[in-house]
């Protein structure tokens, strides 16, 4: 009866594994209750295979194909047309499996010149893939953030890379970020970047007609278009700024604006600091100096080139 109940109980967990791996409740646990119930000879195979389905099931949430293109912050859109055979095939491959998403981090700098690849990046969707002779021409939408486990990085049979990630969460962070602050100024921090965030959109008395600093950028902005239209289909793409008591997401969508796909050479480069940065604060600074910066060069106070 035991040995009944206990296979009831795994068929039950691989039924609703195959329609909600991600819902299951520690799987695991499932596995090593049984191993500890001492199951027959007889039963080694099933127990390989439920070991097979649960590697199965933690890969499939947690395992992304990788490609280096250029850091991508969530909201925004690039769209590409590349002959790259490997990165042609994942296309093929994830549509064939109606999953189209897959990982894109991009580069950094270091003040010594050398460029690294980030650990961190974002999931994107796959959006009006066109296969064109020996290319694709597709959009690629950002979607949730990501950090990768370096150690669990490996190659496929289809030329490109897969690994573990870790997928990151604003809102978590910031109160992981208050749970594991050891003093009351590191408690402080996300309340400092709320309290920063809301000069994003408040009116400033340092800017012409007292706008805010996101208006200000935009109005400037509009005067540096590459060609017509250019912000409004940015704001189109990147939606309403985040309310000011999510400054992590309050800094990322600064970050799509004033680093918009293509670029406009109006503002430094903020999308890799942003991605990198260990706390909201720090997100909140980097994306402060960089409209600031980005506005007194397009005013003319302050050239950045």
């Amino acid at each position: 009866l035991a040995v009944l109940l206990a296979v009831t109980v795994t068929s039950a967990f691989l039924q609703a594994a195959a329609f909600s791996p991600v819902s299951v409740p520690n799987p695991k646990a499932i596995a090593a209750h049984l191993t500890r119930n001492h199951l027959s000879a007889s039963d080694d195979d099933f127990m390989a295979s439920l070991r097979t389905r649960v590697s199965q099931v933690e890969d499939a949430s947690s395992k992304v194909p990788l490609v280096v293109l250029d850091s991508m912050l969530p909201r925004q859109v690039l769209r590409l047309q590349v002959n790259n055979p490997a990165l042609m095939q994942l296309v093929r491959t994830r549509m064939a499996d109606e999953n189209p998403h897959f990982g894109v981090m991009g580069k950094a700098r270091l003040s010594t010149g050398e460029q690294i690849f980030l650990k961190q990046g974002v999931e994107v969707l796959v959006r009006n893939p066109e296969f064109q002779g020996e290319g694709v021409k597709l959009e690629l939408v950002a979607g949730r953030r990501f950090e990768v486990d370096d150690k669990s990085v490996e190659h496929t049979d289809g030329g490109w890379t897969e690994a573990r990630v870790t997928w990151l969460d604003s809102a978590e962070q910031e109160e992981e970020e208050i749970q594991k602050a050891q003093s009351t100024q590191e408690r402080m921090s996300v309340a400092r970047a709320i309290s920063k965030a809301e000069q994003f959109d408040a009116p400033s008395a340092n800017l012409d007609g007292n706008l805010s600093l996101v208006d200000r950028w935009i109005e400037l902005a509009r005067e540096n278009e590459r060609e017509e239209g250019q912000i409004d289909e940015l704001l189109a793409c990147i939606g309403e700024i985040p309310p000011s008591d999510e400054p992590t997401e309050r800094a990322f969508w600064v970050g799509a604006l004033i680093n918009p796909l293509p670029a406009m050479g109006v503002s430094l480069e903020i999308r890799p600091s942003l991605l990198t940065a260990t706390s909201a604060e720090q997100r909140v600074d980097f994306a402060l100096e960089g409209i600031m910066r980005s506005i007194w060069h397009m005013d003319g106070t302050t050239k950045l080139f």
